[in-house]
């Protein structure tokens, strides 16, 4: 299981080596698409990229739902914390 922090300092690591953004820049109110710049395509790449890095994919459904760092961080703890079904 992993905490809020966590999974804030992965996707803030990610959006640094994904699209090369100032750690700066990155909080959990930014927006990804007003205040980042990331694009439909940066969105793809960044769920790929969350799915190597915890195993689980988010759907693009739930991602289209995200407009901050935050929500992104919400999205991902829901995935990586729902156990499996069995």
């Amino acid at each position: 299981m992993q905490t809020h922090d966590e999974v804030f300092a992965i996707l803030r690591a990610a959006l640094i080596e994904l699209f090369e953004l100032d750690a700066g820049q990155i909080t959990l109110e930014a927006n990804l698409y007003e205040d980042l710049e990331i694009d439909s395509i940066d969105a793809v790449d960044l769920i790929d990229h969350i799915k190597r890095q915890t195993g689980k994919k988010i759907a693009a459904e739930e991602f289209k739902a995200v407009r901050t760092v935050a929500d992104v961080v919400e999205a991902v703890l829901r995935v990586v914390n729902t156990p499996l079904a069995e």
